[in-house]
């Protein structure tokens, strides 16, 4: 090859040797600003600790009937009232966002079951939690508002 065809060579390749690397950079880019776009849509909506003690309320539409419970919660003890019923149960914590209820001296063996809950979501004074009894499949959902 000759000393022009090799010029004539590097000024043809140069631009798209460039042009490669950089489509490569904008790729790797755009990507990147994807990734960046997606994870800020994301925000972790659980500030658990807010809520592991307080006075609540839970109401509850069962059989075109509202049903309301109040509870107050410290960092070991429940004490729940409902339809002019009060009950206790020990709490033990699991993690910041999930808790076992177990009861103190129920009344029946059917109520001797201890309650799993896990907060899935929180808002300034609410939070949506699910909790199941301990020994079945079924999952509840409800949102506790604190009014305290």
């Amino acid at each position: 090859m000759t000393e022009l065809s090799v010029r004539t060579c590097q000024m043809f390749l140069n631009p798209m040797v460039s042009l490669y690397s950089n489509y490569r950079a904008m790729r790797i880019f755009i990507l990147l600003l994807f990734v960046t776009l997606l994870s800020s849509c994301y925000s972790d909506n659980t500030n658990c600790k807010d809520f592991k003690t307080g006075k609540f309320v839970w109401e509850q539409e069962s059989g075109g009937k509202l049903l309301r419970t109040t509870f107050e919660r410290n960092d070991s003890l429940q004490i729940e009232t409902f339809e002019n019923k009060i009950d206790s149960a020990r709490v033990e914590w699991i993690n910041e966002c999930e808790w076992r209820l177990i009861p103190i001296n129920p009344k029946k063996n059917a109520d001797s079951r201890a309650y799993l809950f896990k907060i899935m979501n929180t808002t300034k004074d609410s939070y949506t939690f699910e909790f199941m009894q301990s020994g079945r499949d079924q999952v509840y959902r409800g949102t506790a508002q604190k009014i305290n």
